[in-house]
């Protein structure tokens, strides 16, 4: 493969349709890029942010997904008086420390690191931004139902924003958990979690409700239907498509794959 650094990445960006002042949603795999530390060294993700904010620009904004790693998630398992009971003695989630969850990759990591992103701080539905769009994106970001109406999900489709996959696995794009908010169907499923957080001097049990977002909002046996529709929606040749690095990627419209997929649940759920 080919030398992999800022300047070829940028390349590889503007070949795919990425453009200056764009709002983009990203996933990547540094890995399938080539920018994982056992082939590329230490400082793959940070090449990768690097050319991604030149790619946008001053006028452009980047948005991820970050989730944490709080440690508390066992406790959501067990009935709710034991798991109140449980989370008293929890160290409590705190959203300008705590880490981006580590299966979403380093990158989600490279980004709430850098100086300049804005983080939210709901820890079941964590978002990071950075640019000239990002504060307004978050702005009162929602504590229950973070995915859904009014959610930096809900404004990245109706500002026209772009979803950026880079080498990504096909069950990650996180604005179809918009597009089971938006789909028509009966009785989805929804879940109460419980976490220990951190305001300032403040710690605090609270209550997040929301659709299902880990098992999904129906019964479905199978592969993971966001996968499917992703295959799905690929499949019909509806974006641009190309490499970036050693990676396979894709260019979404979010509001189009939001509404493929909402009518796609409706049609299997």
């Amino acid at each position: 493969m080919p030398r992999i650094d800022r300047r070829t990445l940028l390349r590889d960006l503007r070949s795919l349709g990425v453009a200056e002042g764009d709002l983009l949603m990203v996933h990547a795999s540094l890995r399938k890029i080539g920018l994982a530390s056992t082939g590329f060294g230490e400082g793959g993700a940070e090449a990768l942010l690097d050319a991604l904010d030149e790619a946008v620009g001053a006028d452009g904004t980047l948005i991820m997904i970050l989730g944490c790693e709080t440690g508390q998630d066992a406790a959501d398992r067990l009935p709710e008086p034991e798991r109140l009971a449980l989370l008293a003695e929890a160290e409590p989630f705190d959203p300008l420390e705590a880490p981006a969850m580590a299966e979403i990759g380093w990158l989600a990591e490279a980004i709430r690191r850098r100086p300049g992103t804005i983080v939210t701080d709901n820890p079941s539905g964590r978002f990071g931004a950075r640019g000239r769009r990002a504060a307004a994106l978050l702005e009162d970001a929602a504590w229950h139902d973070y995915y859904g109406p009014g959610s930096p999900l809900d404004r990245l489709c109706a500002w026209r924003g772009r979803i950026l996959r880079l080498g990504a696995d096909p069950a990650t794009v996180t604005a179809l958990h918009f597009a089971e908010y938006v789909a028509d169907l009966p009785a989805k499923r929804r879940v109460r979690r419980h976490f220990r957080i951190r305001s300032g001097d403040d710690v605090r049990i609270v209550a997040v409700d929301c659709l299902d977002d880990e098992h999904g909002i129906a019964s479905w046996a199978g592969e993971d239907y966001f996968a499917l529709i992703v295959k799905a929606y690929l499949a019909e040749g509806r974006t641009p498509r190309g490499r970036v690095g050693g990676a396979q990627s894709e260019l979404i419209e979010a509001a189009d794959i939001v509404r493929f997929g909402a009518r796609w649940m409706e049609a299997s759920l």
